[in-house]
């Protein structure tokens, strides 16, 4: 049987230093581009100020999810050993049968019980950070729609302020200022597009580097408590109950095919008889000779 170190729980770091790296490469690129970013966010700051609100929540929390596992590792692999650990709060209503020495045999069906708990806690935690990816979208595309209706109210106006019959270079002078509004609503519109879709990246990426970690945790976990699970075994009087039933079956099965059997034997010689039948008469046909009867098999007198 493999030793309790086969089964000790991985650490989730790698997954941190992923997105910590991948944080580090948008920060990057970002003050690479810090003009023009900062020009974008002027188009609307109202808006623009809320999208990065909402992307330094779901940052915070992506981590944490990761973060919050380093605890419940550290209590699982404690548990057979004497290091001491703090008590877990994702496994909590389990903390009697995992890492507990003195812990009750576990059966196949209280694991998937701890194991379908494990999997719900794990997919509550993560549904705000979706939530929160689908938001950066949605105020993307609020501030596309918000730019759009802007520049189409513009237009309509600088429309209605031309007036024929004026000169040319005043008429192009007042056109060229009129749409100095609706160019700033296609800036509020993509600028505000670029920011929320630009957002659900990143918290995309940091998304799946928590599900990376947690599915990880669960299959370790599932592992360690599949080592400790002890098959049932049957009462004795269970097993002899279960051979008299088999026999019992097995008798019935035997009878109904012995049934079947003598109906195929039956009809095969009634078939047989049949055809004696017909053959005598199809020879009487021919030969003018009255038919003589079939004659009976032995096995049909008996």
């Amino acid at each position: 049987m493999p030793s309790k170190d086969a089964y000790r729980l991985s650490s989730p770091a790698i997954f941190l230093v992923r997105m910590a790296v991948f944080l580090i490469l948008v920060g990057f690129v970002a003050f690479i581009l810090t003009a023009q970013i900062q020009t974008a966010f002027m188009a609307n700051p109202g808006l623009n100020s809320l999208i990065l609100l909402v992307e330094a929540f779901g940052i915070v929390l992506a981590l944490a999810q990761v973060a919050r596992l380093f605890r419940e590792i550290a209590w699982v692999n404690a548990g057979d050993s004497d290091e001491e650990a703090r008590p877990p709060r994702l496994l909590a209503p389990m903390a009697k049968f995992v890492g507990n020495p003195e812990k009750p045999a576990l059966s196949p069906q209280i694991l998937r019980l701890i194991l379908d708990s494990v999997a719900t806690r794990l997919d509550e935690s993560r549904e705000t950070l979706r939530y929160l990816t689908g938001l950066m979208v949605f105020l993307g595309l609020l501030g596309t729609f918000w730019g759009l209706l802007a520049t189409v109210g513009s237009i309509g106006g600088v429309i209605a302020s031309l007036q024929g019959g004026g000169e040319t270079a005043t008429l192009f002078n007042d056109l060229k200022s009129g749409l100095a509004q609706p160019l700033a609503g296609m800036s509020l519109a993509f600028t505000s597009s670029l920011f929320g879709l630009a957002g659900s990246l990143v918290l995309g990426f940091l998304d799946l580097q928590a599900g990376q970690a947690q599915n990880r945790f669960y299959t370790e976990l599932e592992d360690r408590l599949s080592a400790d699970v002890e098959p049932e075994q049957p009462a004795q009087g269970e097993a002899r109950d279960s051979i008299e039933h088999l026999a019992a079956g097995v008798q019935a099965l035997v009878q109904s095919m012995r049934r079947e059997q003598q109906l195929i034997r039956d009809w095969v010689q009634a078939s047989s008889a049949r055809q004696d039948k017909m053959q005598a008469t199809l020879q009487a046909m021919f030969t003018g000779e009255s038919p003589e009867p079939p004659q009976r098999d032995l096995r049909e007198t008996r």
